[in-house]
C-alpha cells in the first residue's frame, strides 16, 4: 500500500486551483488518505488530486474517498491503487464528487467500488440483462414468474435495493465520465425501474398466496414508459390483471389488488437501505379515486366511454414494465386505436388548450422562474408541443408514433412537421435541460425540478456540465439561454409543419392536404382553417423577398395570433397590412429583425378590431410596433402643437380636415396599440384621448376661423371659446367619446353684436363639419346638446347672454352640467370669464335646496325609467344600469352641488377626483368611495375594452359570447375569463348601488 504519511504535504493555492474550496478541510482528508495508503508515491498522489480537481465538487469527492476508503477490503484496495496507476479513477471521483446519496452507497458497500473503476461496462446492459440481476439478486428465477424465495422480506427489500443502486452506480458513472449520452442515461433508468418493478412483483408474490389465480400486469406510462426517466421521480404505472383460465374474475382482481398494494410497498417503504421510489398509479381510470387494479375489458369500457383527452395524452407512453407480457399487449391492443383516434374527439382542441392553460397556471408563483419541468421554457413545454403535434397528425401518419420525446421530435422534424433547424434548436436545449434535471436530481437522489439557488450547488452542477471556468455565471447564462429558445420554439412548434407543407404544395395542391391542415389550425384555436389556408398560401407563395421573409415569420406570428381571442381576424388582418405594405424595405426590415413588432403587431390585430381598422387604413403606422419610445402617448402640449402646425401648412378646409383626421388616428392608433399591449392604464387611456380631442378641437378652430375669414375678407369681429363639457371637460373620454361642448364668444371692440354672433355661428358649424365630415377614419363628434336650452337653443351664445339665461331660467339639471366645465379651446380669457360667470351656479352658496334635491332625484329616476335602451339587461348596462357610470357620477355631482361652496377640493371636474376630495372631507365613508370607485374603474375598463374589441361603442357588456370573450381577453380574464368578467362586474355595481340608494336617493 505505500508508505504511510500522518499529513501529506500540499500546497492550499494547488488546491484551489484544481478546484477545492475549503483547502484546509480537504486536506485533513487527503492525509487521512494517505494514512490508509491512497498515496503510494507523489506521483499517485498527482494523479488522485487531477482526478479528484476534474469531479464536479473535489471537496465532496475527498470527504466521500475519506469515508469509503478505510471500508474497503485488502483486495479492493489492491484493485483501487491498480486502477489508479492506470489512470481508471476518473469514474469512480466523478460520481463522487457529483452525488452525496451515491457516495453514502458506497460506504455502506465498498466492494462495489470496483464497478468504477476502467473502462465503464454499463453500455453492455440491456433491459433483460438488468432485469436478470435484479430477480437472481431477490433469490428469484429469471426464467420463471416465481415468487422471490429463502430470504425474509426485510432482507428481500434490502437486495432489492442494493441491486438497484448498484446498477445505478454504473449507469452514473457512464453518464458522468464515459461520455454516455442524455438519453441512454435516461432509457437505462427507465430499464432499470422496469427491473425494479419486476423485481418488487416477486417480493410481492412471495406475500400474495393467491398470486396465481391472476395474469398479472404493470404497464410503464409517463417518463418510464417513454424510456426519458430522471434519476428519481415517481414511477408512473397502470395495473392490469386478467384471471387465470378457471378462475372467478372477482377473486382475480382481489389478488391482483394485493399485488399492486404489496409491490408499491416494496418499492416505496424505507428500510436500512432507503427506498427506491413512489410507484404512482394516479394515471389509472377514475385517478386515485379509481380501483386500483382493472381487467383489460373493463379498462377498454372506460376509454370507450369515460375517458378524457388528457387521459388519452397519457397513453401515448405506455408500454408493457413488468408482470405478464402477454396482458400487457392486449391492453396495448386494445387501447392504442383509441389514442390515436382521440383528435377527432368534438372537445379535443378545447380541452388540449385547457389543459395547457392548467398546467401553467398551478405553477407556485414563487417557483415559476426556477422550474425546470413545468415553468416557461421548461421541459412540459417540449413534451406537451411534441405530444400535441403527435395525436393531431399521428392518427394517419404512423411514422409519428414514438414514444420518447426526442424519437417524436425527430420523426417530426423527418417527416415535415416541424422545420430542420427548429427541431435541431429543441433538441439541444431539450437535451440540457434534461441533463440539468439529472444533475440537481443526482446530488441526494431527491425528486426535484428546480434549479437551487445556492451557489456551491450551482458551482457544482455547473462543473459536472463542463462550465469550469465561471461555473455559476456560465450554467445560469445556459440554462436561462435554452429556456428562452424553447419558450420560443415552443410557441412557434405548432404552425410550422403547417407553414413548410403549405410552402412546398403549389397552390392547386394545397386543397390535397387541406383535410389535414385544417386539424392542425382547428388544433390552435382557428374558427376557419380553410380561410387561414388561404391566407397563409397568398402570403408564402412564390420566390420574392417577401415571401421568403413572411415564410421565416409566420409560424411565430401565427403563435402568436392563436393566443389571441379572434386568430381568425389577426391574421386576415395581418395579410391586408402586408398586401399594403409587403414590398416596402423597412416593413420587410421591421418583420424579420424587431421580433417584439411582429409579437405586438400579432397581439393586436388578433385582440382588437378599432386597432385593426386604424392600422388598415394607415398601414405605415406599423412602423410604431418596433420602438417602445413610439408607444407611449404624446405630451399633451406637443400633440396641440403638431396639430395646430399641421393645419396650419394645409391650403383649404378639406385639406384641414384630413390631416386632422389623420394625426387623430395615428394618435388613437398609438394609444390602443398601448392599451392593448398593457403598457397603459385606463386612467391614462382616458387622459390621452382627451387631450388628443383637445388637440383636434384647437386645430379644427383655427382652420375654421381661417375659413371664414378668408370667406368674408376681413379679420373676424368676435372672440370664440370652446368649453369641454360631459366627459370631455371631465378629462374621462373613451375611445367612443362624443365631444360635448358649448361656444361661448364675445363681439369684439367696434363690432355689433349680430355681426359677432353671425362670425361666431359660422366658425362653431365649421369646427363641427371638420370634425365630422366623412371619411376613412373615425370621426370626432362635437356635441353642443348640453347648452342652454339643450339642442332647441342657440348653437353659440355672448358671455352676456349666458349671464343672462343663468340669472333667469337656469335649471337644476344645467347646473349639474356646468361642474364638468372646463375651457378646451380658443380664447383663454373669455374662457376664465366664462367658468367665473358659472362657478355660482355649480358651487351654489350654502348648497342645494330641499326642492332642488329633490328635482335632481326625479330627473334620475326619469332617465332610468326612460332612457334604457328597450329589450336592454340593466345589470349589464354600463352606463345607466344600476351600480353604472350614472349612477357613481350623479352620486359625486350631487354632493360637489350641495358641499363644493364649502370645500375647495370638490371644485374639480374629474370624477374620481372629486370622490376623494369628498372622503377627505368626511362626506362619505372610505368604505362607500370604494365601493363607487371601483364599479365607475369597471364600468370604464369594459366600455373601453368593447370599443377596443368590437371596433364600435357600446354602453353595455356585449351579449354574443364571441364578443364577450375578446372584451374578456383584453381585460386579462383569459380566453375563458367572461363569465367571471361579468360577475366581478355585477358584484362590484351591486355594492355600488347599494350606496347610491343611501346617499342619492336617501
Amino acid at each position: 500500500m505505500g508508505q504511510v504519511t500522518d499529513r501529506i504535504s500540499v500546497d492550499h493555492g494547488q488546491l484551489v486551483r484544481r478546484g477545492f474550496t475549503d483547502p484546509q478541510r480537504a486536506v485533513d482528508h487527503l492525509s487521512a488518505l494517505a494514512r490508509d495508503g491512497l498515496f503510494p508515491d507523489q506521483q499517485g498522489q498527482e494523479r488522485w488530486l487531477d482526478a479528484m480537481g476534474a469531479s464536479a465538487d473535489p471537496d465532496l469527492c475527498s470527504a466521500s474517498l475519506a469515508a469509503v476508503v478505510p471500508a474497503l477490503s485488502h483486495d479492493d484496495r489492491l484493485a483501487l491503487l491498480a486502477a489508479a496507476a492506470r489512470d481508471d479513477i476518473g469514474a469512480l471521483t466523478a460520481v463522487l464528487g457529483a452525488t452525496r446519496a451515491l457516495g453514502a452507497f458506497l460506504a455502506r458497500h465498498p466492494e462495489q467500488v470496483s464497478l468504477l473503476l476502467g473502462p465503464s461496462a454499463a453500455t453492455q446492459w440491456d433491459a433483460a440483462a438488468r432485469q436478470e440481476a435484479v430477480l437472481r439478486a431477490l433469490g428469484a428465477d429469471p426464467a420463471s414468474a416465481a415468487p422471490v424465495v429463502g430470504n425474509d422480506l426485510t432482507a428481500a427489500l434490502d437486495a432489492l435495493r442494493v441491486e438497484y443502486h448498484r446498477q445505478l452506480l454504473t449507469i452514473a458513472g457512464a453518464d458522468l465520465h464515459g461520455g454516455a449520452t442524455m438519453p441512454w442515461v435516461a432509457e437505462q433508468l427507465a430499464d432499470l425501474a422496469c427491473a425494479a418493478l419486476e423485481g418488487a412483483l416477486a417480493i410481492a408474490r412471495r406475500q400474495v398466496a393467491e398470486h396465481s389465480l391472476c395474469r398479472f400486469s404493470v404497464i410503464a406510462m409517463g417518463k418510464t414508459g417513454g424510456r426519458e426517466l430522471n434519476y428519481i421521480s415517481d414511477v408512473d404505472v397502470i395495473f392490469v390483471c386478467d384471471p387465470t383460465p378457471g378462475a372467478d374474475e372477482e377473486d382475480a382482481l382481489r389478488a391482483g389488488t394485493a399485488l399492486a398494494t404489496a409491490l408499491m410497498d416494496a418499492c416505496a417503504r424505507p428500510t436500512a437501505e432507503g427506498s427506491l421510489w413512489q410507484v404512482d398509479a394516479a394515471l389509472r381510470p377514475e385517478g386515485k379515486a379509481g380501483v386500483l387494479v382493472r381487467t383489460v375489458a373493463s379498462h377498454s369500457a372506460y376509454y370507450q366511454r369515460w375517458a378524457s383527452t388528457w387521459e388519452f395524452q397519457a397513453l401515448l407512453k405506455a408500454r408493457h414494465a413488468a408482470g405478464e407480457v402477454a396482458t400487457s399487449e392486449a391492453y396495448l391492443d386494445a387501447l392504442s386505436p383509441m389514442v390515436w383516434a382521440a383528435a377527432s374527439r368534438p372537445a379535443f382542441v378545447a380541452d388540449v388548450r385547457a389543459m395547457r392553460r392548467r398546467v401553467e397556471q398551478n405553477i407556485p408563483a414563487h417557483l415559476a422562474d426556477r422550474q425546470l419541468k413545468l415553468g416557461p421554457g421548461g421541459l412540459r413545454d417540449v413534451e406537451f408541443s411534441v405530444q400535441l403535434l403527435q395525436l393531431v397528425h399521428g392518427r394517419d401518419d404512423f411514422r409519428l408514433r414514438e414514444q420518447s420525446t426526442l424519437a417524436g421530435l425527430e420523426a417530426l422534424s423527418t417527416h415535415g412537421f416541424v422545420g430542420r433547424d427548429d427541431a435541431a434548436e429543441l433538441d439541444r436545449a431539450y437535451r440540457f435541460l434534461r441533463t440539468l434535471e439529472h444533475r440537481i436530481q443526482l446530488m441526494d437522489l431527491r425528486r426535484t425540478h428546480v434549479v437551487p439557488e445556492d451557489e456551491a450547488d450551482l458551482r457544482r452542477i455547473g462543473r459536472s456540465m463542463g462550465f469550469t471556468k465561471d461555473p455559476v455565471r456560465e450554467l445560469t447564462e445556459a440554462w436561462r439561454g435554452r429556456q428562452r429558445q424553447v419558450r420560443r420554439l415552443h410557441e412557434k412548434l405548432f404552425y410550422r409543419p403547417l407553414l413548410d407543407a403549405v410552402a412546398r404544395l403549389q397552390p392547386g395542391q394545397a386543397r390535397l392536404s387541406l383535410d389535414a391542415a385544417r386539424d392542425r389550425l382547428e388544433a390552435l384555436g382557428y374558427a376557419d382553417p380553410s380561410g387561414a389556408l388561404r391566407h397563409i398560401e397568398a402570403l408564402v407563395s412564390g420566390v420574392s423577398r417577401r415571401a421568403t421573409v413572411q415564410r421565416a415569420l409566420l409560424p411565430v406570428l401565427l403563435s402568436w395570433f392563436a393566443d389571441a381571442p379572434d386568430p381568425d381576424a389577426g391574421l386576415l388582418a395581418f395579410r391586408r397590412v402586408s398586401d399594403a405594405l409587403g414590398s416596402t424595405p423597412w416593413y420587410l426590415r421591421l418583420l424579420r429583425d424587431e421580433g417584439a413588432a411582429a409579437e405586438r403587431m400579432a397581439t393586436v390585430l388578433g385582440s382588437s378590431a378599432y386597432a385593426g381598422d386604424l392600422l388598415l387604413r394607415a398601414p405605415e403606422a406599423t412602423a410604431m410596433l418596433g420602438d417602445d419610445g413610439e408607444l407611449i402617448p404624446v405630451d399633451a402640449a406637443a400633440l396641440l402643437q403638431e396639430a395646430l402646425v399641421t393645419v396650419e401648412r394645409q391650403e383649404d378646409a378639406d385639406e384641414a380636415a384630413l390631416a386632422i383626421r389623420a394625426l387623430r388616428r395615428r394618435e388613437l392608433l398609438r394609444i390602443c396599440i398601448a392599451d392593448v399591449l398593457g403598457r397603459i392604464d385606463d386612467d391614462t387611456v382616458m387622459s390621452a384621448v382627451t387631450e388628443l380631442s383637445r388637440a383636434a378641437v384647437a386645430a379644427a378652430l383655427a382652420a375654421a376661423h381661417r375659413v371664414v375669414q378668408s370667406t368674408s375678407g376681413e379679420a373676424l369681429p368676435m372672440r370664440l371659446t370652446i368649453i369641454g363639457m360631459g366627459r370631455f371637460g371631465g378629462g374621462e373620454m373613451g375611445y367612443g367619446s362624443d365631444a360635448d361642448v358649448v361656444f361661448v364668444f364675445e363681439a369684439g371692440p367696434s363690432a355689433n353684436d349680430e355681426a359677432a354672433a353671425k362670425a361666431a355661428l359660422a366658425v362653431a358649424n365649421e369646427v363641427i363639419a371638420l370634425l365630422g365630415r366623412p371619411s376613412a377614419d373615425p370621426p370626432l363628434v362635437v356635441d353642443a346638446g348640453l347648452r342652454p336650452e339643450g339642442r332647441q337653443g342657440p348653437l353659440v351664445r355672448s358671455l352676456a347672454s349666458y349671464r343672462a339665461y343663468y340669472e333667469r331660467w337656469s335649471l337644476v339639471w344645467e347646473s349639474q352640467a356646468l361642474l364638468r366645465a372646463t375651457v378646451v379651446a380658443g380664447d383663454a380669457d373669455l374662457g376664465e370669464r366664462f367658468l367665473d360667470l358659472i362657478d355660482p351656479l355649480r358651487y351654489p352658496a350654502g348648497g342645494l335646496t330641499a326642492e332642488q334635491v329633490t328635482e335632481i332625484r326625479r330627473l334620475k329616476a326619469r332617465m332610468e325609467a326612460e332612457r334604457l335602451p328597450r329589450g336592454a339587461d340593466p345589470r349589464t348596462h354600463l352606463k345607466l344600469g344600476p351600480g353604472g357610470l350614472s349612477d357613481v357620477e350623479w352620486v359625486v355631482q350631487l354632493l360637489q352641488l350641495q358641499h363644493a361652496h364649502e370645500v375647495p377640493a370638490l371644485r374639480t371636474q374629474g370624477t374620481l377626483t372629486a370622490l376623494q376630495a369628498a372622503v377627505d372631507a368626511n362626506l362619505v365613508s372610505s368604505a362607500d368611495a370604494r365601493a363607487l370607485a371601483d364599479s365607475w374603474r369597471a364600468a370604464t375598463e369594459i366600455r373601453h375594452a368593447v370599443v377596443m374589441a368590437r371596433g364600435v361603442p357600446a354602453d353595455a357588456i356585449p351579449v354574443q359570447p364571441a364578443d364577450r370573450a375578446r372584451v374578456a381577453h383584453l381585460l386579462g380574464y383569459g380566453a375563458s375569463g367572461s363569465e367571471q368578467m361579468v360577475e366581478d362586474y355585477l358584484r362590484k355595481s351591486r355594492r355600488a348601488r347599494a350606496v347610491v340608494e343611501r346617499l342619492f336617493y336617501g
